[in-house]
C-alpha cells in the first residue's frame, strides 16, 4: 500500500500535468535526482558500515574536486611488496557506498590488483544530495584522470550504467574513459526505461515526462533516447561481462538480456537466486568477475 506522502505526490503530479507540465517535469526530474541522506542509515546499513570500518581503514582516501563539490575515492593497494597487476575502478549503485562493495574489492585486491572505489556524489563520504548520470560520469572520468588507466571498470546497479556510459563517452564534452574490460552487475541498460518506471510510480503525465526528457538533453547534450546500453555497447566493443540474477526485483533481468544482445564481445552470466544486493557478496560471482578481468591483461594498461 502506498504511503500517505506518496499518495500526495502522485496527486500533485497528476493535477499539475494539466496546468504546468514543464514546471512539473522539472520538479519530477529534481526529485528523481535527489539522493538519500548519506548520514541517515537504517539499522542494517549502520551495521554494514561498522563491520567494514577495519577494511576502510586499510585504504588511502582521496577527495577530488568536481564542478559541483567533491567526491571521495578510496584506494586499496595489494599486499606490500607485490607489484599491482593493474588498476580496477569499482562504482557502487544508488543508495550504496564503498563499504557495500567490500567482497568484490577484496576479490580484486587478493588477485593482485589495485582497486579504486568511487563514492558517487551524494553517497558515502562524497558531498551533496543530488546525483545525475552526468555528474556520475564526470566523477568516474575524474577518477580516471587521477588513477587510470584502468584494466577494468566494475559497476553494480546504477554504477554499472555509469561505467558503461563513461566508457562509451555518452555525455557531451566528457571524453570516453579508457578501460580494458567492463563488468556490469545487476545494471540497468536503459535510462528511458528507468524514467518510465519512475513516472508510472509517481503518475507523472506524458507532457511532464517530455519536460523531464528535455532536462536530460539540456545537461547531457544528447536526447534521452540515446541512453540505451545495448546500442551504446554495440558501437563500443569493449569486452564486457554482464552478471544478473533472474529474480532481481529492482532491475529486471530484461536489462541483462538487452546488454547481451549488443554483440559477441558481451558475455552473460546468470547468478540464480541472488537478487539485487546479495549478488555482491556471493563468492562465485566475485570469482567470475575477477576471473574475467584476469584472463586477459593488456600490457598497455598495466601499472
Amino acid at each position: 500500500m502506498a504511503s500517505f506522502g506518496l499518495k500526495v505526490i502522485r496527486g500533485v503530479f497528476a493535477a499539475a500535468e494539466h496546468v504546468a507540465p514543464r514546471l512539473t517535469g522539472r520538479a519530477a526530474f529534481e526529485l528523481f535526482c535527489r539522493t538519500p541522506n548519506a548520514k541517515v542509515l537504517s539499522e542494517g546499513e549502520r551495521r554494514a558500515v561498522d563491520r567494514a570500518a577495519g577494511f576502510m581503514a586499510e585504504a588511502r582516501h582521496h577527495r577530488l574536486k568536481t564542478k559541483n563539490g567533491c567526491v571521495m575515492v578510496h584506494e586499496f593497494r595489494p599486499e606490500p611488496g607485490r607489484v599491482a597487476a593493474g588498476t580496477v575502478l569499482v562504482i557502487h549503485g544508488w543508495r550504496s557506498r564503498t563499504e557495500y562493495m567490500r567482497t568484490l574489492i577484496e576479490g580484486y585486491r587478493d588477485a593482485g590488483y589495485k582497486v579504486v572505489s568511487l563514492d558517487l556524489p551524494g553517497h558515502g563520504q562524497s558531498q551533496g544530495r543530488r546525483l545525475t548520470l552526468v555528474s556520475a560520469v564526470e566523477a568516474a572520468r575524474l577518477a580516471g584522470e587521477w588513477f587510470g588507466p584502468f584494466v577494468a571498470i566494475v559497476g553494480h546497479s546504477f554504477g554499472g550504467a555509469v561505467a558503461a556510459n563513461a566508457v562509451v563517452g555518452s555525455v557531451k564534452n566528457i571524453p570516453p574513459l579508457a578501460a580494458g574490460r567492463l563488468v556490469l552487475i545487476a545494471a540497468p541498460s536503459s535510462l528511458p526505461a528507468i524514467f518510465n518506471d519512475f513516472s508510472r510510480m509517481l503518475r507523472v503525465g506524458p507532457r511532464s515526462q517530455a519536460a523531464m526528457a528535455d532536462r536530460v538533453e539540456h545537461i547531457a547534450g544528447r536526447p534521452l533516447h540515446d541512453f540505451v546500453g545495448d546500442r551504446q555497447l554495440a558501437s563500443t566493443p569493449v569486452p564486457t561481462l554482464v552478471i544478473h540474477a533472474p529474480d532481481d526485483r529492482e532491475v529486471s533481468a530484461d536489462h541483462a538480456r538487452l546488454y547481451a544482445g549488443a554483440g559477441d564481445h558481451v558475455r552473460l552470466y546468470w547468478a540464480d537466486g541472488l537478487g539485487h544486493r546479495r549478488i555482491l557478496a556471493d563468492k562465485g560471482v566475485v570469482a567470475r568477475a575477477v576471473g574475467f578481468v584476469a584472463e586477459h591483461r593488456e600490457p598497455s594498461l598495466l601499472h
